[in-house]
């Protein structure tokens, strides 16, 4: 059975003018982060080209940020890498992260009858039963090089587009699945091209120097709200009132003794959804 994201499809299909220049599909694979580096690092330079994306209907060594593991029954899902070569100055790597969120909530609500929003930093929810559930997680890695800039970025995306309630991970933050939200199946195809398109629009934008960081904020469900902080590399949890971001995305965390604190990474909790 040929896959609805086999190469001819969504080539057919783009919308975007050079993102997916260079399309890769695979049945299966490790994962599409690390092929796409080994791609990168394999001896020529401009190979693959800016723009490429490589995606899969399985993963078999999935993972998300700090190393977690990313399982998804295979066809249900968009799992996907795209190569970036920005030439930017280092700390504007976070601008992809933010970029990235910012689109794929503008395809969500684009493609399905779904609010979606972003939880700092890196996960794409919707809310569900009055709990948030996370729907996609991004994966940002980046090589910098002289003069502190970027050689390339790879961006990983996975969006639990059709998996069954049943067949959804157990997870420390609850998950679930687009389908299982709106009640119907989600074209993967309509969806992904949808979100190359929104992807290239605001990374054109950032290319020329436009931080894509308020329309970021703007779909952060964390600000304004109490939050825990853990793994931020500050011993015990951090409790207090996530006020804003600074300007590469650190979230800005007043505590109950009302000291600000920079979090650069970490996991945040929030208490509830108002």
């Amino acid at each position: 059975m040929v896959s609805d994201l086999s190469a001819s499809a969504v080539t057919n299909a783009l919308t975007s003018k050079w993102i997916g220049g260079n399309y890769q599909y695979l049945e299966s694979t490790g994962s599409t982060n690390d092929l796409l580096k080994k791609q990168v690092t394999a001896g020529d330079p401009a190979h693959p080209p800016h723009g490429t994306v490589l995606l899969t209907d399985y993963q078999s060594q999935g993972r998300g940020r700090l190393d977690r593991r990313w399982e998804a029954p295979s066809g249900t899902s968009l799992l996907f890498s795209i190569l970036l070569r920005p030439y930017w100055l280092g700390d504007r790597l976070s601008w992809l992260t933010m970029l990235a969120g910012t689109a794929i909530v503008e395809a969500i609500e684009t493609e399905t009858t779904l609010s979606a929003s972003l939880k700092w930093p890196n996960d794409v929810v919707v809310c569900r039963n009055e709990i948030w559930h996370k729907v996609c997680g991004i994966l940002l890695e980046g090589h910098i090089v002289a003069e502190q800039r970027l050689a390339y970025a790879v961006l990983g995306i996975g969006i639990n587009v059709n998996i069954p309630p049943e067949l959804l991970p157990n997870t420390a933050q609850p998950s679930t699945s687009l389908s299982t939200v709106a009640g119907r199946s989600i074209s993967r195809l309509n969806l992904l091209v949808t979100l190359l398109r929104r992807i290239e629009i605001l990374y054109d934008r950032a290319d020329r120097g436009i931080s894509p960081q308020d329309d970021w904020n703007r779909r952060l469900i964390t600000i304004g709200q109490r939050v825990e902080v853990s793994g931020s590399g500050q011993g015990t949890p951090l409790s207090g009132i996530a006020e804003g971001t600074g300007e590469w995305g650190q979230l800005l965390v007043r505590d109950d003794n009302g000291q600000l604190h920079t979090i650069v990474a970490g996991d945040v909790t929030l208490r509830r959804v108002n």
